[in-house]
């Protein structure tokens, strides 16, 4: 195992990697910026290390400082968190030629993955179901014209290097085709300095179903079941969930098997999420690979009783898997909402402030993944989420009631956050009865929110 683990990130999963390492005996070095010289992770490491001004790209992405951090601290590893630098092949490379331990798959594997029209060409060679579209990259728009003329309109132009919905427009119709392309093409190139694009057909509302993968040096692939991460907004996710509710066990067989058959495929190693998109005849389809750990990964743990990060220092450090296949036991039933300081009454708006008085909820299979503490000042700079509430229970009835119980008991004060939206949303009575998608909240927002009375908990 690892002496000293330089966790390049920041906030609840930089606290999260923290204490994986610290029940390993691991040392840890915190990074941080100058508007995070306070934050939670900064006080719980072994050591901490300025990198730079507030800024993300003069600090959490400013490779240089980073890598000097880590080996001047004398760490041996670099555990990269999710966001900021957990997929850039260039830094994973770097980690390599300076003798530290990546925690991750390698550069290369980055790379194969994280251009999606590649990725999907790798799966279409592995029998692994893809929505229908491009073979590869359309190099114009009048090639992509062709296409959807042929597979039939809505379709989807996405951007081969995106992410987060960046550099992805639905057409609906051939004369919209051609602007909305140079808008995609102009977005991926400004967001990932790749403007390449691909097609496919829009799947009309299905779910998003994702597998939680692990795979080691020595070959082994496991998959640890699957997380519904279909409740989300303008393709952000707000809420997820294990198991879904729409898998039959047969159908959840069958993903299993293509989501390890995906990662064998990629040569992958370490921690891995195999995205699908599951339609309502209950068809599925690859979509693309996350590369790192997920912000849900919490979900997957308490359904399955491994520690997940602890599973990603293991594999990095060249041990096996702690577990293989049908030794996996998926128990009872995990949901988790995400907790960001957001103004749901005024279109999500971003609300960073100081916390004021603060309760964290508890009780039987309730846990909080947060950075937040009494005083602490959510900045402006950085991503709005800042608190994750997981809870589990034997049915998903009893999740449900659960997390309504918990979010009821969370106290946030000193800036409004999406806690009161959470709890609204489990009491619709289709999400109760698990009838929902992708389109659920663009569809259910202002019947939602006709029911808030202004919130008691923020």
């Amino acid at each position: 195992m690892f002496k000293r683990v330089l966790i390049a990130n920041r906030g609840e999963i930089a606290v999260r990697v923290i204490r994986a390492c610290q029940e390993l005996g691991v040392e840890t070095v915190a990074v941080y910026s100058t508007a995070d010289a306070d934050s939670l992770h900064v006080q719980l490491a072994t050591r901490a290390v300025c990198v730079g001004p507030a800024r993300a790209a003069e600090s959490y992405l400013n490779l240089p400082a980073l890598l000097t951090a880590a080996t001047e601290s004398g760490c041996d590893a670099v555990h990269p968190g999710y966001g900021f630098l957990s997929e850039n092949a260039e830094f994973a490379d770097l980690c390599a030629k300076c003798g530290l331990t990546f925690i991750g798959p390698s550069g290369d594997i980055i790379r194969q993955m994280g251009n999606k029209s590649a990725a999907r060409a790798l799966m279409q060679a592995h029998q692994v179901p893809v929505v229908p579209g491009s073979d590869g990259p359309v190099p114009d728009a009048q090639t992509a014209l062709d296409l959807a003329g042929t597979i039939g309109y809505p379709v989807l132009l996405k951007a081969s290097a995106g992410g987060g919905g960046r550099g992805m427009r639905r057409v609906d119709a051939p004369e919209d085709l051609e602007r909305l392309f140079h808008e995609a093409k102009s977005e991926a190139e400004a967001c990932f300095g790749n403007g390449e694009l691909y097609l496919e057909k829009l799947i009309l509302n299905p779910r998003h179903i994702e597998f939680q993968i692990l795979a080691d040096t020595q070959g082994h692939v496991i998959h640890l079941g699957e997380r519904d991460c279909s409740i989300q907004r303008k393709n952000q996710k707000l809420v997820e969930e294990s198991p879904s509710k729409a898998l039959t066990p047969e159908l959840r067989e069958a993903m299993g098997a293509a989501a390890v058959a995906a990662a064998k495929a990629a040569g992958y190693v370490n921690a891995g999420t195999i995205e699908f998109v599951l339609d309502q005849e209950g068809h599925f389809y690859f979509i693309e690979m996350n590369t790192r750990i997920q912000v849900e990964h919490p979900v997957t743990e308490l359904v399955s009783g491994l520690d997940l990060v602890k599973e990603q220092l293991r594999i990095a450090a060249g041990l096996p898997l702690s577990v293989e296949q049908d030794e996996v036991v998926l128990r009872g039933h995990a949901i988790e909402c995400r907790i960001n300081a957001e103004d749901f009454r005024h279109g999500f708006r971003p609300c960073p402030g100081r916390t004021g008085f603060l309760h964290l909820p508890g009780g039987p299979g309730v846990r909080v993944d947060t950075l937040l503490y009494n005083g602490y000042e959510v900045s402006p700079f950085y991503d709005s989420l800042v608190a994750k509430l997981i809870v589990h229970a034997p049915t998903r009835l009893e999740t449900i009631r659960r997390m309504r119980r918990a979010l009821a008991e969370l106290v946030i004060e000193g800036y409004p956050t999406t806690a009161d939206f959470a709890h609204l949303l489990l009491h619709h009575p289709d999400f109760v009865r698990g009838q929902y998608d992708t389109g659920f909240l663009a569809g259910h927002m202002d019947e939602i929110l006709s029911w808030d009375c202004g919130g008691a908990s923020n």
